[in-house]
């Protein structure tokens, strides 16, 4: 019996392979949608948040119809002490209109993102896992899924099925990831009343708010969230894998540290854990970047390593590298011409787009964090500002000269010298700036 053909197989219906199957088959393209999951979403994790312009480049006012949580209109950003914590935040009311983000919940939003796929013709393949490609000459052209007959023929295959990537080893660009190249997120979905978190929040409506904090992490490099939902909130915290070797802790352990930490502590009291979830972030940046095209195959998403750790933005780089992946099959196959020649102009594409050039300016990022002393970033000098925030708005009849000498002393000396805190601060300049 003849293999089943297609002019694309999307593998892995998370937003890079939904956003690649919706384009590719609104095109007017015969897609297979291939999922292992029983439902997309029902193995797919991530923090929360779903910005507007990649997704909104592929639905118009998708938000008019969509299952999202709450329209953010406040980010916080907190660096936690003992007891303490230092905010830097920014609220706008041109957050609303148009829209810049919301939170989503990824059970309800994949569902609803699929079918939009399937309507324009997208068939949907779930609770099927591939296996392996089917290949002539060294060019991909098709997959081996555990059905029985299970083999799919097409003109192009584009892979986004996450970070561990089974068909991204099989092509040999996808290479095991080193433990300073991936973080491990652990995540609890938090039952709460609407009210009580518009009031703990101070939001009116559907207005949402979203914090970001460092800090008591275990002296680990991580990074903790706390999203509002409409009747839950979203609290994770992500920690390099190579610490947690290292230091021989599990994550639920920190994540249960930040729920005791009385900042947090007040805002999630007398809520119901409802969900408890894990996930491997790529936290390798711009270098780990893989070969994203060749002969009948293309990459994309979390499978890519296509995360910016530092703005935490993984979902719509997701989605850009879907349709333009999509957009490049489509170009092929008007020519007729699935070769890696021609699939390069998805490469070309991902180059021009704000995924290269983002990654590409944060490159030293990763590099900062491999090579410095995490107690230090996520420890000493969390905790360090925390002190020096608390001695100068402490009045106590210590003059203003010596509080700020006292303050100077307490970070060089976080920083193990007025020189290490210099060499610091150029460091993370330069990571910051490419």
């Amino acid at each position: 019996m003849a293999a089943a053909y297609f002019d694309v197989i999307v593998v892995g219906a998370g937003p890079a392979g939904i956003s690649a199957a919706y384009t590719a088959a609104s095109g007017g393209l015969k897609v297979a949608l291939i999922e292992r999951g029983e439902f997309p979403g029902a193995k797919n994790i991530f923090g929360g948040v779903l910005y507007r312009k990649q997704l909104e480049d592929i639905i118009p006012e998708f938000w008019k119809e969509a299952p999202l949580e709450r329209t953010i209109v406040e980010q916080r950003m907190w660096v936690l002490g003992k007891e303490s914590v230092v905010t830097f935040g920014h609220r706008n009311e041109r957050y609303k209109e148009p829209p810049n983000c919301w939170t989503g919940l990824r059970v309800k939003f994949d569902q609803w993102y699929a079918g939009k796929a399937e309507k324009a013709g997208a068939v949907p393949i779930y609770e099927t896992v591939v296996t392996d490609f089917l290949r002539e000459g060294g060019r991909v052209v098709g997959v081996r899924t555990d059905r029985e007959e299970g083999d799919l023929r097409a003109g192009v295959v584009i892979v986004a099925d996450g970070i561990n990537s089974l068909l991204g080893k099989a092509l040999g660009v996808h290479k095991e990831w080193l433990p300073d190249q991936v973080s491990l997120a652990v995540k609890e979905v938090i039952e709460l009343p609407k009210e009580k978190i518009q009031d703990r929040f101070n939001l009116e409506g559907d207005e949402g708010c979203t914090i970001e904090f460092v800090g008591e992490t275990l002296g680990m490099a991580g990074l903790g969230f706390l999203y509002t939902n409409q009747e839950t909130l979203s609290l994770g915290v992500g920690v390099m894998v190579s610490d947690l070797k290292k230091q021989r802790v599990k994550p639920y352990e920190i994540l249960d540290s930040i729920k005791q930490h009385p900042m947090i502590r007040k805002l999630i009291q007398g809520g119901e854990a409802k969900e408890y979830s894990g996930h491997l972030i790529p936290e390798g940046g711009f270098d780990s970047l893989p070969q994203l095209a060749g002969d009948g195959w293309m990459i994309c998403g979390d499978a890519a390593q296509m995360v910016n750790v530092v703005h935490r933005e993984g979902t719509n780089l997701a989605m850009l590298s879907g349709r333009l992946a999509a957009e490049t099959a489509m170009a092929a196959h008007a020519a007729g011409n699935y070769s890696a020649g021609v699939l390069r102009g998805y490469q070309q594409a991902v180059q021009a787009s704000l995924i290269y050039r983002d990654l590409r300016k944060y490159r030293g990022m990763h590099h900062l964090l491999r090579d410095m002393d995490s107690d230090l970033l996520f420890d000493r000098l969390p905790q360090a500002l925390n002190d020096a925030a608390y001695q100068m708005l402490l009045v106590d009849g210590t003059p203003k000269k010596d509080k700020q000498r006292k303050v100077l002393r307490q970070l060089r000396d976080a920083s193990g010298g007025r020189l290490d805190l210099l060499r610091l601060g150029l460091k993370g300049w330069g990571a910051m700036n490419g």
